[in-house]
């Protein structure tokens, strides 16, 4: 909302002296928050003048283009009285016409220097100008035109252009529909400084006599008060005074028509939108109703539309003639040739309002203001200020007669306890301050016994219930004074066991080389088809969005590869070396239960309705995924370098298990998009988490990653369940270590894990350590089997180990790994 500082002052008693700046500081400290402060002129320097036409002589050039040579009347403003010699390539003016202009030494916006200098074969000592060489508009096909009697030549044109008018632009939030009105702004103003007010909508109106256009309303609900007068004998010659063309261009909007321009300064100053009709194009009663299945309109903007029955609509005998509240039809348009327009100031509901200019995307200034609630006491004022506007400017009668359906729907008192504004705030606030600040902003304040009973201005739909009210409070005792008092924090309070789980795995991760990332958890078919998983894979059953924000990704996912996939390439894609990405989320399986039951917001649910609610929820399992791809570790000085591959991610894993005070099983399996040999599956207590190892080589062509990349993805709900609050500290021993080496082949469908766990079963509780150091394949193994060497480590708490102790230890050790898994020592 732009609000012109000078027509604030119309109706505001604000001190002299204060200054724009000031003024807009006070103003958003009361919640119009300052979007702006315009001064049109303030780039414009030097002579800017109103000139007067004296010739112009048009001269055809060689390059096809035709200059105009004019002498122009700038009074004394050039020293001299003489007339000025200006070339000009516009031709929409003639001699006699009052023009603007800017002399030698003046300075335009943009610092554009005016100097007299030859061109054309003339010395050309100044400008004519156009309005985007002022700056106050797009309009370059022709110089700006004044209207006869704007000015004498050589007087300074910037009153007369409204350059020396400074425009405060605030952002109006929803809840405060009054303020997109000067009205409106100017009450704020004289809240701010204590000044005297004078409401503009306070005006003497005519009685209804019931003589007036005949109107019906259908739906008082919906239109609860319909005013119309009506205005003939307009001249359509009629300009829009400067005065209010220069407003609405202060404002924003651009002057079309005296009759168009009329109401929508009135919708400026008042806050009330209006609309006009043809009256003349009107046939029969006016009516109000809801339109009805297969009704269609073709409104001003020429748009034709199909209409909801739930739309309010504006009618005559001859069909619909408008969308209430929103915008009016073609049929009754206010046309260049109309002399006789009624007019029409109605009130109506605003959630209807709202809804209408949603279902059929149509936005204006006059449905911006009915679906945020207006005041609906001031239909009678609003229409006879235009009628007024009309007579005066544009020759017309108003004719006798004054139609008013419907009376202003009145709002309920609110409760208030007078102390809890101060107790919501932190601030001393007594119930006199209380009092007169709810009735500085309007309201109606019956005081008895520490309970008021409150009436919100008209004006103020949004004041709904105590709250609402302690914020007015607040807000003119001053937001500055409300004290900053840090929250305690209740004790035995902190992060929960989850939380706190969460957090040590993202530092492990983060130890681990790894970064984080979100991405978007959304997925298509196209997705799991680039994962390779098979047509029957749980992961293809999703939840699907009623509104996705892409129609080939519609659905919740169900794993959090497809994300960190995309983030990796994106990433190599890029020139970094080599990624380690990690997330954790939520992905959704379907319950298969059906859609939730829809209830009412005007009551709690009961405790059988919330777990019906709770049922149709999907089943969303916090996940947690890694993906390694590209360098690992980096070549240098000290030797080569080496890139990601399935024994980092199943590094990884064990890395969280040792965090969590976990033991992690891991175990041979296929499922896409792994490689089918060299996936892993992951265990904790016999429970299966999720996956491990090397992406199957076509995922990795497909997502564009190099060969052998690896990811992990499990279950982060499992594995938190089975973690350890408090992992003990590790034990030291002074006594020294004893160290044994055991070579065992075993078949290759055995895994390294089976074995390293029969020895570390078999080792018994001296066991410190156990490390796989090599692998062998080759003609001193039988084909079909694989060579495993660990390293063994012993040691004792109290007493240093025997050889007979640890040799011992070691063959039972080596005794089980014979049992589980035939191994064979070498």
């Amino acid at each position: 909302m732009k609000a012109p500082v000078s027509w604030i002052r119309e109706y505001v008693d604000l001190p002299a002296d204060i200054t724009t700046e000031q003024l807009a500081a006070r103003l958003t400290a009361l919640g119009l928050k300052l979007e702006a402060i315009e001064k049109p002129g303030e780039q414009i320097r030097g002579p800017l003048v109103v000139g007067r036409v004296l010739t112009m002589d048009a001269e055809p050039q060689k390059n096809g283009k035709t200059i105009n040579w004019c002498t122009v009347d700038v009074g004394e403003a050039n020293g001299t009285g003489e007339p000025q010699g200006i070339v000009c390539g516009a031709h929409n003016f003639e001699p006699g016409d009052l023009v603007v202009v800017i002399l030698p030494g003046g300075v335009l916006p943009g610092d554009f220097e005016i100097s007299a200098r030859k061109t054309y074969g003339h010395v050309s000592a100044g400008m004519i100008c156009s309005s985007r060489e002022l700056g106050i508009g797009e309009d370059h096909d022709g110089i700006i035109v004044l209207p006869a009697g704007a000015g004498e030549p050589g007087q300074d044109a910037r009153p007369v252009l409204g350059l020396d008018q400074e425009v405060i632009e605030f952002e109006i939030n929803p809840d405060r529909a009054y303020a997109l009105s000067l009205r409106g702004v100017a009450r704020e103003a004289a809240l701010a400084y204590a000044a005297a007010y004078a409401d503009p909508a306070q005006r003497d109106v005519p009685a209804a006599d019931g003589a007036g256009h005949p109107v019906e309303v259908d739906d008082p609900d919906g239109c609860p008060v319909f005013v119309a007068r009506v205005v003939s004998g307009i001249d359509p010659a009629a300009a829009t005074p400067d005065w209010m063309a220069q407003r609405l261009t202060l404002c924003g909007m651009r002057p079309i028509s005296l009759a168009v321009d009329v109401t929508n300064y009135v919708m400026l100053e008042l806050g009330r939108p209006i609309h006009g009709y043809d009256a003349d194009k009107l046939q029969g009663a006016i009516r109000v109703r809801r339109a009805r299945e297969g009704e269609r309109l073709t409104t001003l903007d020429g748009a034709d539309r199909a209409l909801s029955t739930e739309d309010l609509v504006v009618t005559d005998d001859s069909g619909i003639i408008g969308l209430g509240g929103v915008m009016g039809g073609e049929t009754t348009e206010v046309s260049e040739g109309t002399t006789r327009v009624l007019v029409e100031a109605a009130h109506w509901d605003a959630v209807s309002m709202f809804r209408t200019g949603k279902r059929h995307r149509l936005t204006s200034e006059a449905g911006k203001r009915n679906e945020r609630g207006v005041d609906p006491t001031i239909c009678e004022a609003a229409a006879d200020r235009v009628v007024e506007l009309l007579v005066a400017h544009g020759g017309g009668t108003a004719e006798p007669g004054v139609t008013v359906v419907g009376t202003p729907p009145a709002l309920p008192a609110i409760a208030l306890d007078a102390t809890l504004p101060g107790r919501i705030s932190g601030i001393d606030i007594d119930t006199a301050t209380v009092v007169a600040d709810l009735a500085a902003v309007g309201c109606a304040v019956d005081d008895g016994s520490g309970t008021l009973a409150v009436v919100p201005p008209p004006w103020r739909p949004d004041l709904t219930d105590p709250y609402d009210l302690v914020e007015e409070v607040v807000r003119v005792v001053g937001y500055d004074r409300v004290p900053s008092v840090l929250p305690r924090e209740a004790a035995g309070r902190g992060l929960t066991r989850e939380q706190r789980l969460r957090r040590r795995i993202g530092r492990t991760l983060a130890g681990a080389g790894c970064v984080e990332v979100i991405s978007f958890p959304f997925v298509g078919e196209a997705t799991f088809d680039l994962l390779g998983l098979p047509a029957d894979d749980p992961r293809r059953s999703t939840v699907r969005l009623s509104n996705p924000i892409s129609s080939e990704e519609p659905s919740y996912t169900t794993t959090l590869l497809p994300g960190l996939l995309k983030a990796a390439s994106r990433n190599l894609g890029r020139g970094t070396p080599g990624v380690g990405l990690f997330e954790t989320g939520t992905v959704a399986f379907p319950s298969g239960r059906g859609p939730a039951p829809i209830y009412g917001v005007d009551w709690r649910p009961t405790e059988a309705e919330l777990a019906k609610l709770f049922e149709a929820l999907p089943v969303q399992p916090l996940h947690l995924a890694v993906v390694l791809a590209g360098e690992r570790e980096r070549a240098g000085w000290w030797g080569e370098g080496r890139t990601a591959g399935w024994a980092d991610a199943i590094g990884l894993v064990r890395r969280l298990g040792e965090e969590l005070g976990v033991e992690v099983e891991v175990g041979s399996s296929s499922l896409m998009p792994w490689h089918p040999g060299r996936c892993a599956v992951v265990r904790v207590g016999g429970e299966e988490l999720g996956h491990a190892g090397e992406l199957h080589p076509q995922v990795c062509a497909a997502f564009g990653l190099p060969a052998r990349s690896a990811a992990v993805e499990i279950d982060l709900d499992r594995l938190m369940a089975h973690a350890v609050d408090v992992i003990p500290g590790p034990e030291f021993s002074t006594f020294p270590v004893a160290k044994e080496d055991v070579a065992l082949v075993v078949p290759d469908e055995v895994t390294t894990a089976e074995v390293e766990a029969a020895l570390r079963e078999g080792a018994g509780e001296h066991l410190e350590s156990i490390r796989l150091f090599d692998v062998y394949t080759g003609d001193q193994v039988e084909a079909g089997h694989r060579s495993l060497a660990f390293a063994l480590r012993f040691r004792a708490a109290d007493r240093t180990l025997t050889e007979q102790e640890t040799g011992a230890a070691r063959d039972a050790a080596v005794a089980l790994a014979a049992e589980r898994c035939g191994a064979v020592q070498r």
